[in-house]
């Protein structure tokens, strides 16, 4: 039997974050700000960007060098705390 308390994911690794929200004033350049702050190694050509059909909503994925749940928790956190991200995952 696996062991409960065993991380899921091995660190370090790269590892995709999609970040959705409203498509409007800079929300793209606001994720990708957080993302930094917490993997300042960030590289701009591992973000990707896909808007919803109409527009109104946009899609942002960060691959970015995870090094702990601990990372990857701060870093959902600090973007929900912008009150303008309506998704993580």
């Amino acid at each position: 039997m696996p062991d409960p308390e065993a991380p899921r994911i091995e660190f370090p690794c790269r590892y995709p974050v999609k970040v959705m929200g409203e498509n409007r004033d800079g929300f793209a350049a606001m994720v990708v700000e957080v993302g930094q702050r917490h993997a300042p190694d960030l590289d701009p050509a591992a973000v990707s960007e896909r808007p919803s059909r109409n527009g109104r909503w946009l899609a942002v994925t960060l691959v970015i060098e995870a090094r702990s749940e601990a990372q990857l928790r701060a870093l959902h956190e600090d973007l929900k705390a912008t009150g303008r991200v309506t998704l993580v995952l």
